[in-house]
């Protein structure tokens, strides 16, 4: 056991001094005292085989959420906040629903379909409260660079005039992300059958704060055809961007920049007015709406298009459309950017709904979120429309106008349905510019990350590296190509980062069983004859030799030096032995004859050698120089996998001076156990294996070897 001692207090300061004694236990001493016994794994497949009606009850509730809290859902308390945070969702999902249909290269009206249906089957299968699900810039352009790649203006020129044949191309592309919808679906619902809702993990912080910067500067400057009245080719690919900016800016429009800019000016001003009057207005003014509305009655009552040549949305056809079966036969072009679509929906509605989980107390579910998404999406392209995902400015207003459910979003929804079949016709007139000055104004929140910059250069500079390394790889590759470049470099930093770990001798604190880097430490001083040497990192195949090469540094041994100077002292002595051996053999042929057997030529061996040449292959016996140190602490604290090539340099390490046998005999008892594939278990040879380096280092101290070098590990 242990004791507990309080000693005396400070007569000045009023503290007391307390000392804590324990005796020295090794592993063996540990499992017997806390009887320790193997734990048998769980066969969790059998669960999944089992039939019975508390089973179907149970799959029905986990992949139907519905069902679970809707029966019990209090009517008095939420249904008040949950019908006006709806309708103030709607109010924003309006707008946006519009303004995001073009940066997905699409007529305004599929903005309005895909505000629809994904909402309400995520209301059916969704676990999050809080988050509102639909149209979102960053996948609006990934679907937009697809669309505009696959089916670009050039492919639909008439003969005539050279002009585009708009019907045909909306027609494609609409088909294209409607394909694009359905293939993100199967994606993301496989991949939450499956429980694969860990992928998002390789999808660090900077990464995908990184990813989002990009994104919103390419959503930026895809607005700019629209600000300006441009008519631009589509073109893809790393130069897209360098393209827009650099080409036919010269022909802007006069009536469609002062409308933009006007637009812009008042979206800004009420936003100023939100923020000062928030805690005065119930719910927040609707900027968004009301600034299309007065924009669709300035261009129907001036007649922006005809007078200025301000392009407007056109013809919004009223009801709804009949569900569409895919065309399978695109599926070939659209795997990889489908994929990437559904991991970068998946990973930004994760993120929101797992920070409205925290705040408010409940539960998200990744995998079942990846279902939820996944259903959304395929249903939605059945129905026309594009890949959506969650609104981060949407989901705080639902948030903070008293939403408490999802029955918020299943209000959204049928508000937006009422304006397909009824009033959608109405904003016919809207100028395009004035979409385009929403999604810009609504930019500011992506587009104030570059401040993470000088945050991250102050806390972690490797994650500054993977946030400059993403978003550059972003801007010149686009949206698909930069994210898995991004995902390839942050994971080959980590590969990098374990494979030049920080190597450290360490020595104890005085007057403490603390152990630390001597190099780091000025008051830390090394056991006499112990070395203790850790490493911050796993060792394993990519850095196994940097981790030899580096304790023989540390610990001042030339090992190769040695072994090679010791070689070829055994080897004179070998030829030594020889000689001697034929001039004894010599002498016996010219004396009387005797019959010559090993233990023979033993004996007179041994009366002709000299005793150094019979003392062994010690270092000391070859007169070379030993260690100023009798053993040595590795410290495995950091070890979390075993590999061949981590075992045989631990077994090199065995191998300075002269392979010493452990004291039951055979090979070193870690490394034993380490290649029996038992890496702390029952079957350690207890005596070389601590719970702590001070456990190891008395260890040490209480058996010092006078021979080589003996290797301690520490778990």
């Amino acid at each position: 056991g242990w004791s507990w001692k309080q000693g005396s207090s400070d007569p000045f300061t009023g503290r007391r001094d307390y000392q804590v004694e324990r005796p020295l236990l090794n592993q063996k001493q540990l499992e017997e005292l806390g009887r320790w016994s193997s734990v048998t794994g769980t066969h969790q497949w059998r669960t999944w085989l089992q039939c019975s009606h508390a089973r179907a009850r149970a799959l029905l509730l986990q992949y139907l959420p519905v069902l679970a809290w809707l029966p019990r859902y209090p009517v008095r308390d939420w249904l008040l906040g949950d019908l006006l945070s709806g309708l103030s969702v709607a109010i924003m999902q309006l707008p946006q629903g519009l303004a995001y249909a073009l940066l997905a290269g699409l007529p305004p009206v599929f903005g309005l379909y895909s505000s629809f249906y994904p909402v309400f089957i995520y209301f059916l299968f969704g676990t999050s409260r809080h988050i509102s699900v639909g149209t979102f810039a960053v996948m609006s352009v990934m679907v937009g660079s697809v669309t505009e790649s696959l089916a670009p203006d050039e492919d639909f020129l008439q003969d005539l005039n050279s002009t585009v044949n708009e019907t045909a191309r909306d027609a494609a592309r609409v088909q294209l992300a409607s394909a694009l919808s359905v293939l993100v679906g199967l994606f993301q619902v496989g991949l939450g059958l499956v429980h694969f809702g860990f992928v998002v993990t390789y999808l660090s912080e900077p990464l995908v704060r990184g990813y989002t910067t990009a994104a919103s500067v390419q959503v930026f400057i895809s607005q700019l055809k629209y600000v300006f009245g441009l008519q631009l080719s589509s073109r893809s690919g790393p130069l897209s961007i360098i393209y827009v900016i650099c080409w036919k800016l010269p022909q802007s429009v006069v009536g469609t920049m002062v409308t933009a800019l006007v637009a812009g000016v008042v979206l800004v001003v009420m936003k100023l007015l939100n923020d000062k009057l928030q805690r005065h207005l119930p719910l927040p003014i609707p900027r968004e709406l009301l600034t299309l509305i007065g924009a669709t009655g300035i261009s129907y009552g001036v007649g922006l298009k005809h007078r200025f040549g301000v392009d407007v949305v056109g013809d919004i056809p009223a009801g709804l459309i009949p569900p569409v079966a895919p065309n399978s036969q695109l599926f070939a072009k659209l795997v990889g950017n489908a994929f990437a679509i559904a991991v970068v929906g998946f990973a930004i509605a994760i993120s929101l709904g797992k920070i409205f989980a925290l705040r408010h107390g409940y539960r998200v579910d990744s995998n079942q979120e990846l279902v939820a998404l996944g259903l959304s999406n395929l249903v939605g392209g059945v129905f026309q429309c594009f890949p959506v995902s969650c609104s981060m400015s949407r989901s705080l207003v639902q948030e903070s106008t008293g939403g408490n459910t999802q029955v918020a979003g299943a209000v959204s929804s049928l508000f937006i349905l009422i304006i397909i079949v009824k009033l959608g016709e109405l904003f016919q007139d809207l100028p395009k510019a004035v979409l385009a000055a929403a999604i810009i104004v609504n930019l500011k929140g992506m587009l104030m990350q570059f401040t993470d910059i000088c945050s991250l250069w102050k806390a972690n500079r490797m994650d500054l590296l993977i946030w400059l390394v993403t978003f550059v790889a972003t801007i010149l590759l686009n949206l698909d190509l930069g994210l898995a470049a991004a995902v390839a470099f942050s994971l080959l930093l980590v590969v990098f980062r374990t494979q030049l770990p920080h190597y450290s001798i360490l020595g104890q604190v005085p007057d403490t069983d603390i152990y630390r880097d001597v190099a780091e430490y000025s008051e830390a001083r090394e056991v006499p004859g112990v070395k203790v040497f850790r490493s911050s990192a796993t060792v394993y195949f990519a850095n196994a030799e940097l981790y030899s090469d580096t304790l023989k540094q540390k610990c001042g041994v030339d090992v190769d030096r040695l072994i090679s100077r010791k070689k070829k002292l055994l080897k004179k002595k070998e030829l030594k032995l020889k000689r001697l051996l034929k001039e004894e053999k010599l002498q016996r042929q010219a004396g009387p004859l005797e019959p010559v057997t090993p233990a023979s030529v033993l004996l007179l061996t041994r009366r002709s050698l000299s005793p150094n040449l019979l003392d062994g292959s010690t270092l000391k016996a070859l007169g070379l120089p030993q260690p100023d140190f009798h053993s040595l602490v590795l410290d495995l604290g950091a070890l979390s996998f075993v590999d061949t090539v981590c075992l045989k340099s631990l077994k090199n390490v065995r191998g300075w001076g002269i392979p010493r046998k452990s004291p039951g005999g055979g090979r070193a008892p870690v490394v034993t156990q380490l290649e029996a594939g038992h890496f702390f278990d029952a079957s350690i040879t207890k005596q070389h294996l601590f719970a702590s380096v001070h456990d190891a280092v008395v260890f040490a101290l209480q058996h010092p070897r006078s021979g080589p070098v003996s290797p301690v590990s520490v778990s």
